[in-house]
């Protein structure tokens, strides 16, 4: 029996089951798809450093290129190390043994089929949680980028150093800012520590009332949250929005030298996110919030474009100093905030 909080194997076989078929490619379109995805993430690097002043120690490295059940396993591994440190306190709270064990198999399930849904959606990641603290490794999921590609008949080579660009501007900023590992992984502790009950009827209630809720509006994200979370959420969807909208900034701001077909790019890119794929598919995101996720991306870059265009990037960069320079989740809505806050009224004017 498990005395794991979910049963990683399982969720690991049920990714792997429930994994949508990618594109059809032959042998040497994937392999040369393969090939040009790994490089790109050394390119991209030179383009990055350059728009952001950021400068990570050592050489550039190549991606890693996965397939979808090979995003979904490594996802699980992330999990794994975000979640065991609390598996001890479950073991204490759970009824025994049995209990857990059950548990622990139907969240690996429900955890294999969320992950084999999302696997056809990422173009890429940088991935924060590995077992050893303080690095990361750059991801791009080569049947999405063809596929998405396609889809929007764009040119290949463009979209794809396009997509490199933003993924590597993640790598860069967690190996050029060295405390941002440590202050991810001390955040989404805490807001798992705030998601701890004593009482497992209290997730039931919160679940009956949030059920409710639904038709009014909202997410099971947000309307599961309680007070304490909330708090911790809005730091993390702060940061998060502050991510997104740098590395979306660096993927336009290269301009056509880097990227020709930037422009069009862009355009289709955007219509893509506004139209969604479906009436299920829009469920399903509306449900796990992943919305959300759209509007950090928007507000994100609104906040990144404002403070460049108002203090240029070296005073923009100034959000990377320390924990206390990043922007609230109430600053990246209003930038001029953020810019009085840490560059006084003088650069406002």
């Amino acid at each position: 029996m498990s005395d794991s909080p979910v049963d990683w194997d399982l969720a690991v076989r049920t990714a792997r089951r429930l994994a949508p078929a990618g594109p059809q490619v032959s042998w040497v379109e994937a392999s040369d798809a393969v090939n040009e995805l790994r490089g790109l993430a050394v390119r991209a690097e030179e383009h990055v450093r350059s728009v952001t002043g950021l400068v990570p120690p050592g050489e550039p490295a190549e991606a890693t290129v996965v397939d979808r059940p090979g995003w979904a396993a490594a996802n699980v591994e992330g999990f794994k190390v975000v979640i065991e440190p609390l598996a001890e306190k479950l073991r204490l709270k759970s009824a025994g043994t049995l209990a857990l064990g059950a548990t622990s198999r139907l969240t690996g399930l429900q955890m294999g089929t969320l992950l084999a849904w999302l696997s056809s959606k990422v173009l890429g990641q940088y991935e924060v949680f590995l077992p050893e603290e303080g690095t990361g490794r750059l991801v791009l999921v080569a049947p999405n980028i063809v596929e998405t590609e396609r889809r929007l008949g764009v040119n290949p080579s463009d979209f794809r150093m396009w997509v490199a660009l933003h993924e590597v501007t993640h790598r860069t900023q967690f190996t050029a800012v060295p405390w941002l590992h440590a202050h991810v992984r001390s955040e989404v502790h805490e807001l798992l520590e705030a998601s701890a009950l004593d009482d497992p009827s209290q997730l039931v209630a919160r679940l009956r009332h949030a059920v409710g809720q639904m038709p009014r509006g909202g997410s099971l994200v947000e309307l599961l949250q309680t007070p304490e979370q909330k708090v911790v959420l809005d730091r993390v969807t702060a940061f998060m929005s502050l991510l997104e909208g740098h590395a979306e900034h660096v993927m336009d701001g290269v301009g056509p030298a880097v990227v020709p077909t930037v422009a069009t790019i862009r355009a289709r890119f955007d219509q893509r996110r506004k139209d969604g794929s479906g009436a299920v598919d829009r469920l399903l995101r509306r449900l796990l919030g992943l919305d959300l996720k759209a509007l950090q991306y928007a507000e994100g870059k609104v906040f990144v474009d404002t403070v460049v265009a108002a203090a240029g990037m070296a005073g923009f960069n100034r959000v990377w100093e320390s924990p206390a320079t990043l922007p609230t989740r109430e600053e990246i809505r209003r930038p001029l905030v953020w810019l009085e806050r840490v560059h006084g009224t003088t650069a406002i004017a």
